[in-house]
């Protein structure tokens, strides 16, 4: 097991070289960061293993770097005298990608060609700079490991980190475990990201599940909490906890503020005692599966129809007859949006402002399976990947033309704009759209529309079947 594991948040301005007088705002932060820094460095770990949510992160994948020089420094911030460079940790590499194999975990490494094909920097990022820069300065010069989240479930990220454990457990090396991330960037007004009260909220939940080792509580967090906090931590720190699977945690944070509407943790989690009621891997993809059925049992018409369709679509390659058995709906016309998530990331979405169907049905059955096969944004649906999604279903009401951005509530109602032949739509309620500014910008820029371009407006409400 790992002789600490480490939870640093990354932001370029506690470093002085950047935020100069700025950093002293951040000095909690940096003098955490320091103490967190000596301990490792006392400690010299034979290898660090480290994750950030910035490095290069697939849908489908996690991945391991393999590339023979880490290099990275603080050159996009106005700071390229603040360097790293560290060697690279082969051996520890190939047990981690040996163990996801018996894991059933995909997991790869990422080479120079495969930089080179995905158009990927090799340099590490900020967010493995920042606190690494701590370790450099005083005088660290172990291995290095990155390794890369992937846009998969809670529950396997868990897993992952489980791997990581397992596999250099086995190598009987010291090593520490390096997670970066910040919480919510939108703690006040003018944050990065805007303001969210609920921002806050997210942070203090984050903060007690860290401090308790609360592990379900963290995979269980809401994920409409997690979208309005507009956090990156949250699968680096699961996937710390999963390094200390089966053991007792027990966790020390050393500083947390958020004076620039970001929140900046530094936490210090140690290995307890073996407790075998902590092995916690069968017990969470157990409860997430029994979640997952509770969900569909519970779903609507609209949102049935949509699963069935895509079940017989993605089982025969045909589109669903119109069933008898769908009420209003085959005495209704409307445009519809299907909406696809997978473990919390949408998986696809696609949909028609008019109705293009026979009937409200027809339109639901048609549309989800373009959901799930025509989005470019993904690959698409899979039938094993079926039970695993969530669906939502937005029935539009008839556009109305409008004047003004005063007539918009984002809450409330969606948008079209029109320029031309131009068009995009963005529906209304989503998570981190708070104004009709941003609203009317995003459904802008999704039709190819200049900032500065005038545009025709259009709302309409929705009503949203889950």
């Amino acid at each position: 097991m790992p002789e600490m594991v480490t939870l640093f948040p990354h932001p370029p301005i506690v470093l002085p070289e950047v935020g100069n007088k700025e950093s002293a705002k951040v000095s909690t932060t940096y003098r955490a960061m320091e103490k967190l820094a000596q301990e490792i460095v006392d400690l010299n770990p034979e290898v660090i293993v480290a994750v950030s949510p910035h490095g290069p992160v697939f849908s489908d994948a996690f991945t391991v770097n393999a590339l023979d020089s880490l290099q990275g420094d603080m050159a996009s911030f106005r700071a390229p005298q603040v360097k790293v460079a560290f060697s690279s940790a082969p051996e520890e590499r190939e047990a981690i990608l040996a163990e996801c194999r018996r894991h059933q975990l995909f997991c790869v490494p990422l080479e120079k060609d495969s930089y080179q094909k995905y158009k990927l920097s090799e340099q590490l990022d900020h967010g493995l700079v920042v606190p690494l820069s701590f370790l450099y300065r005083l005088g660290w010069r172990g291995k290095l490991l990155p390794v890369h989240l992937a846009f998969l479930s809670y529950e396997e990220l868990y897993e992952f980190g489980k791997c990581i454990s397992n596999a250099l457990e086995k190598l009987k090396i010291s090593w520490v475990f390096l997670a970066s991330g910040d919480l919510s960037h939108r703690l006040q007004q003018g944050a990065p990201a805007g303001y969210s009260p609920r921002g806050a909220v997210f942070d203090e939940n984050i903060r007690q599940c860290i401090r308790e080792g609360d592990v379900k509580r963290l995979l269980n967090i809401e994920p409409e909490l997690v979208e309005d906090a507009g956090e990156c931590a949250l699968r680096p720190f699961i996937m710390a906890l999963g390094v200390l699977d089966g053991y007792a945690v027990e966790a020390e944070e050393l500083s947390y503020e958020g004076p620039f509407g970001v929140g900046y943790m530094v936490a210090r989690l140690k290995k307890g005692p073996r407790l075998p009621e902590r092995e916690l891997c069968t017990s969470l993809y157990r409860e997430r599966s029994e979640r997952i059925k509770k969900v569909i049992e519970g779903e609507s018409l609209p949102v049935s129809l949509a699963r069935q369709s895509l079940r017989e679509y993605l089982t025969t390659g045909q589109y669903l007859q119109v069933p008898q058995n769908v009420g209003e709906l085959l005495q209704k016309k409307a445009g519809a949006f299907v909406s696809l998530k997978k473990h919390g990331q949408l998986r696809g979405c696609i949909g028609t402002i008019m109705p293009t169907r026979s009937n409200l049905a027809e339109e639901i059955i048609y549309n989800a399976v373009s959901a799930a096969v025509q989005d470019p944004r993904f690959t698409p649906v899979s039938l094993e990947e079926l039970e695993e999604l969530t669906i939502s279903v937005d029935v539009l009401e008839k556009p109305e033309k409008i004047a003004s951005l005063a007539e918009l509530d984002p809450q409330v109602y969606g948008v079209i704009v029109s320029r031309g032949a131009r068009r995009g739509l963005l529906l209304p309620d989503l998570p981190g759209i708070d104004t009709a500014e941003e609203q009317v910008e995003i459904a802008k820029q999704k039709a190819g529309i200049g900032a500065g371009e005038s545009v025709e407006l259009e709302r309409f409400k929705v009503t949203r079947y889950v």
